[in-house]
This record gives structure tokens, sequence and C-alpha cells, in this order.
């Protein structure tokens, strides 16, 4: 049986990104740049006031000074004014810094009557001006490969004139549920019947990740139908994500079916809990598919996704930062884990603090719904109450 970083290791050193496409920058928001870019115009691009005021010298403006104001520079335009020796000009925020005044003194520090100001507060040279490039100086990084594109990063690179930008490839994605006993949610649900929540629980999760060319589908317990419907997803997607059938049961066919299709499993059990059934092929003809098998249970199937599944999706969409989030926290009452296998638990951090929720076992899905994190307890292994732990927020 693989160790989870065994089993991460070998999913990960199969993963390649996505092919490349150039596409609008404001269109751009989550996806992972391609290419690496640098600043060509400086920010600022000129020495320019922060504040509304008076642009002037500081020598010449002791407090109670009276100063001559000889021009106005408003935002905008570039006066190309000169400041006169003992005078001041009027000026506003972000406006260009006339030639000669090495300060900007605010408005709200002088006395403004009959074309002059009084000076009630000290100045210093250079104060409440921006100098060209104190921001952002050409040839400095914008912009790395594998970098994810933030609101703030459309912003840097809209300053800079860009229109465009290098990302790799959205991958197309279907999401497969198998078992005789599932239904979709909206139909009557019959004696031995449960209702699909992997298949939507999966695609969540895909859309949280910026992944929307998503396909749900589901097929029977019988292994014809298990090879035509994998044939024919392997034909028009980037990855397969199943749910169930990854195990040793009569009726679980995805292991045989992929046998069938040529494209037997690279690892099938990882020492993990919840989970241990983890099927994962990878084929690179005709075209790249890469087919994950998670096990039914919803939890398992949760864990499993996040612990393997999200890593490989966030390399294929060209990020170069694919691990687990991970924060400090203090738990809040006692954990033990008896068995041989880690544990993840699930539960609530907020406010630096770790609570565990509702029941933590494989099929309980109400607590995992209430959780927004989990704690990887060793086997055979206590923690106590207080005590100082990472958990990985999801």
């Amino acid at each position: 049986m693989l160790t989870e970083a065994e089993a991460r290791e070998h999913v990960l050193s199969r993963i390649a990104p996505g092919r490349v496409e150039e596409i609008a920058l404001n269109a751009s928001l989550g996806r992972h740049a391609a290419i690496q870019l640098l600043a060509t115009v400086p920010l600022p691009g000129f020495d320019n006031s922060q504040v509304d005021g008076y642009a002037l010298r500081a020598h010449e403006a002791p407090v109670h000074t009276r100063l001559v104001v000889s021009a106005e520079q408003p935002a905008g335009t570039d006066r190309h004014l000169s400041l006169p020796p003992g005078q001041a000009v009027r000026i506003f925020t972000g406006a260009a810094i006339p030639e000669g005044a090495d300060a900007v003194i605010m408005q709200e520090d002088v006395t403004a009557a009959g074309g002059a100001i009084v000076i009630n507060d000290a100045v210093v040279q250079g104060e409440n001006i921006r100098r060209t490039g104190s921001d952002l100086c050409r040839g400095q990084k914008l912009l790395r490969p594998g970098q994810k594109i933030t609101p703030g990063v459309i912003g840097v690179l809209a300053s800079q004139g860009i229109t465009t930008v290098a990302v790799h490839r959205l991958p197309s994605v279907a999401v497969l549920s198998t078992g005789d006993e599932l239904i979709p949610p909206g139909q009557p649900l019959q004696p031995g019947q449960l209702y699909n929540s992997n298949g939507p629980m999966i695609t969540a999760l895909l859309n949280s990740l910026g992944i929307v060319d998503t396909a749900v589908h589901h097929c029977p317990d019988h292994l014809e139908a298990t090879i035509e419907t994998l044939r024919s997803l392997a034909e028009t997607h980037d990855a397969i994500i199943i749910s169930g059938g990854v195990s040793v049961g009569d009726h679980d066919h995805i292991k045989p079916a992929l046998q069938a299709l040529g494209m037997p499993p690279e690892l099938w059990r990882v020492k993990v809990k919840p989970g241990k059934p983890f099927v994962f092929v990878h084929r690179m003809e005709p075209r790249p598919l890469y087919v994950f098998g998670l096990p039914g249970n919803p939890v398992s199937s949760f864990v499993t996704y996040q612990l393997f599944v999200r890593a490989a999706l966030l390399k294929l969409m060209g990020s170069a930062d694919h691990g687990l989030p991970a924060v400090e926290a203090e738990v809040t009452e006692a954990m033990t884990n008896d068995g041989d296998r880690p544990h993840y638990l699930r539960g609530r951090y907020e406010d630096g603090r770790f609570s565990p929720l509702g029941v933590q076992a494989s099929h309980a899905l109400f607590g995992l719904s209430q959780s927004n994190a989990m704690l990887r307890l060793e086997p055979g292994s206590t923690v106590a109450a207080g005590a100082r732990v990472t958990v990985h927020p999801f």
C-alpha cells in the first residue's frame, strides 16, 4: 500500500500542464500564467502629487510664510510648469510636479486668500511627492509562469497597457458515478436507492478551481456498460473522475474496464483514512488523458479528491502551487487515532481554532457539509486539547 506522499508524487510526475492559449486580460481571472512578463512602464510614470495642495520649495516655506500662488496644475495633461522662486503652484492629486518644486503641502495645512497661501504647518523636502518608478520600475517582474491571475495582477498588467495574456487551457473533466443504487436528485426514491450526491459534490469542487467544462455521467454496475461509458468519455475529455466501483467487490468494474481499454491502473490503494481505494491512470496517445478513481463513500471521495486530484488538476491548469493550503490552529478537544493509517478529521477552523464536527466516518456527509478544514492525525497518536497543530482549509 502506497503512502500519501508516494501516491501524490506518482500522480504529479505524470501530469503535464495543458496547452497555452492567449486570452483577453479581462477574461483571465483565476487562470494560471504560461509566461513571464516584465514591466515596461514605470509606476508612477512621472513625479506626481499624492494630495490636493500646493507645490513649493520646502526651504522657502517655514510656518507663517506667505507665498503667492503663480499657477495651477490639475491632474491629466502636464502643463510643464516651472516654479518661480518664493512662490507656490496649486496642484491636485496625481498631477505632475512642477519643475523646481521639492514638496507638496496639503491644502488643509494652509490658509488660502487673495491669490496667496499662508503656511500653517511645517513641510519637509519630498513630502507628498510620489517619485517616478517608486512603485514599479522598468524590468521588474510582474508575472511568473504558473502564477494565478488575481484582480490585483490584472490591475498591474493593465497599468502596462497589456490587453491579452498567455495562460494554460482549462481542462474538460467528466465526472462519472457508478452504482445501480444511485439515482439523480429530483426523482422518486425507491427502497434501496440513494440519491447521487458525489456527482454534484465533485462538480462543485471542480467549479471552485475554475473548471467549468464539466459533464456528469452515471453508469450501472455492469462491465460492458462501464467499458463503453469510459471509452466514450475518454474521446472527449482531458480527465475523468470516477466515484465508486474502484474496490474489489463483485460489482466493482472500474479496474477491469480500464484494463479492457488498455489503461491498467498504475496505483490502487493508498494508506489514508477515509479513503484507501484510489485508482490513477494516465495515457498520452492519441491525446492526453488522466483518470482518477475515488471511493464511493462521499467523505472518502471528498478527502481523496483533496489529497490527490486537486493537486493534479492544478498542475494540469498550469499552477506552480498545488500543495494543500495549511494554517496553524489550536484544537478545542482531544483527538485520538487508534488505526494504522493517517486519519483526516473534518471540522471547523475559525478564529485560529479547530473543532472536529459530526460523525468521523466515511459516509457521514452532514458533518462534512458543516466543515471547512481537515486535520491529519498520525496513526496511533493522540492530540491533546489546546495543542497547536496544522490544519488544511478547503
